[in-house]
């Protein structure tokens, strides 16, 4: 080996043993955030603790289930997080390329003479071209770590994505059950109306009721009928809503959702064990905060390691042909360099200024995440809350229930028997109704507060699920976060 290619290849060797030996500038430090070492809220009790990434196929309505694979099918808020995960796996992609040498194949052909005293010649040659980014001080690793750091947080964001669908659909799904339930109520309690303003206005024409009661019972009869028109509507609203959540057609949505009219669904109850610090580690979109934190240290690492000196190798080696007239020459030509250093003097303040940028971003992400935990931890306090009030609440709620009801049934009774005037019967009724529509309400907002806590809880996302395994609907196959 020539002396010249053993002096290239020591210096090559050197710069090496200098980027290996290398490290990249420290990030900065963030103050941590301040996380509560216990539950403020009561925590509900016999529950079952069960996978909670598809947690809403324990409901008792498969109905449900199949509207939320579908909404997940069709959803753009999934196809969006999905778009940046592909995005964000192309980044890291090319950021890790950045590290390693290129290697591009070329290939000339000319023919031509260069001065009056050369005869014609045909040159030809074919060849590799290489060239290198010498990574000393750590910008191209720092590139590299911040677009993996990203990867994992779109990873994350993808399965709070598919969370937040579902709880959306779970909850639109939830709205139109009660609101069914509600008319069915208000159905009953028109018809009960109708039947009382029409007893009443054959009373009137027998001379046994004056008009105006008998003009009484045909406005209630009328405001029955008018509430049941409003409940319709809402409960079509509520279907409507569905359709475009789940892109069903509306007849055939409806002739599935006919089987569980009016039933309200119950969902499998929870059990929390854990203190706030290990539920936030179950939240993706936390997870995603901290990923961002990290990422945007290391572009306050790759800012600084950029105002640092470049060293850059390139090289080449190609078989080449000259033929001159009836002679023929050929061979290998090659060379390694140049090495070159790129010292920056003088940017007018940009790479400074880059710096700043970086480090503010980096603050702004610090903020950012610490304002992320706080978040988290008041819902998950809020929906224990929720839950809590809603459970005391439920036992007064159906005792009312049923003791307004037996009231409005023996009033009735009364009226018909005429020892009852029909005010008394209209303020019953209204007491009934107001009763059944409050424990209906009830019914709905425990099972909301445990889609909240279901959500609230991070879905049951667990560092390290694969993304195709966390939904069957149609996602992304690049595993883990």
């Amino acid at each position: 080996m020539t002396t010249p290619i053993r002096s290239a290849l020591a210096t090559v060797a050197a710069l090496a043993g200098l980027t290996a030996c290398a490290s990249a500038p420290p990030p900065p430090a963030v103050e941590p955030a301040q996380v509560p070492a216990q539950w403020h809220a009561p925590l509900p009790h016999n529950g079952s603790v069960a996978d909670l990434s598809r947690w809403w196929q324990q409901f008792d309505d498969p109905v449900l289930a199949q509207l939320i694979d579908a909404a997940q099918a069709v959803s753009p808020t999934l196809a969006s997080a999905r778009s940046r995960l592909l995005q964000s796996q192309a980044t890291r992609t090319g950021a890790s390329a950045a590290l390693l040498p290129t290697l591009d194949a070329t290939a000339s052909a000319t023919r031509g003479r260069t001065d009056f005293v050369t005869p014609l010649a045909t040159t030809s040659s074919a060849g590799l071209q290489t060239a290198w980014e010498i990574d000393v001080f750590g910008a191209g690793r720092a590139g590299r770590d911040a677009a993996q750091y990203r990867l994992e947080g779109a990873e994350a964001s993808w399965h709070d994505a598919r969370v937040s669908v579902a709880a959306e659909t779970a909850n639109a799904y939830l709205a139109l059950r009660a609101c069914e339930a509600q008319l069915v109520q208000t159905e009953t309690d028109a018809n009960s109306r109708a039947e009382t303003a029409r007893l009443t206005g054959l009373s009137a024409k027998a001379g046994f009721e004056p008009p105006a009661t008998a003009a009484l019972s045909r406005a209630s009869a009328a405001q029955g009928a008018s509430l049941l028109t409003a409940q319709r509507a809402q409960c079509d609203i509520a279907v409507k809503s569905l359709v475009a959540l789940t892109a069903i057609d509306e007849t055939a949505l409806r002739a599935q959702l006919a089987a569980g009219s009016a039933r309200i669904p119950q969902p499998a109850e929870l059990a929390i064990a854990s203190v706030p610090a290990e539920v936030l580690n179950q939240r993706p979109d936390v997870f995603n905060a901290a990923r961002e934190l990290s990422a945007a240290s290391a572009d306050v690492s790759q800012a600084r390691a950029k105002r640092l000196p470049r060293i850059t190798l390139a090289g080449s080696i190609s078989r080449a042909r000259v033929d001159v007239g009836d002679t023929t020459q050929s061979g290998t030509v090659w060379s390694v360099g140049p090495i070159a250093v790129t010292l920056p003097i003088f940017d007018a303040g940009l790479r400074r200024a880059n710096v700043d940028a970086a480090r503010a971003r980096y603050d702004e992400a610090a903020s950012l995440y610490r304002a992320k935990l706080r978040t988290a931890v008041q819902e998950v306090e809020q929906a224990l809350v929720q839950l809590d009030s809603t459970a005391a609440r439920n036992e007064n709620a159906r005792i009312a229930d049923e003791g307004f009801e037996q009231s409005f049934r023996a009033t009735e009774a009364r009226f018909k028997g005429g020892l009852a005037s029909l005010f008394e019967l209209e303020d019953a009724r209204r007491s009934a109704v107001q009763a059944h529509g409050t424990l209906i309400d009830l019914q709905r907002e425990r099972v909301a507060a445990w889609i909240t806590l279901y959500r609230a809880l991070g879905g049951g996302w667990r560092t390290g699920t694969p993304v195709a395994d966390a939904s069957q609907d149609a996602g992304p196959t690049k595993a883990t976060p």
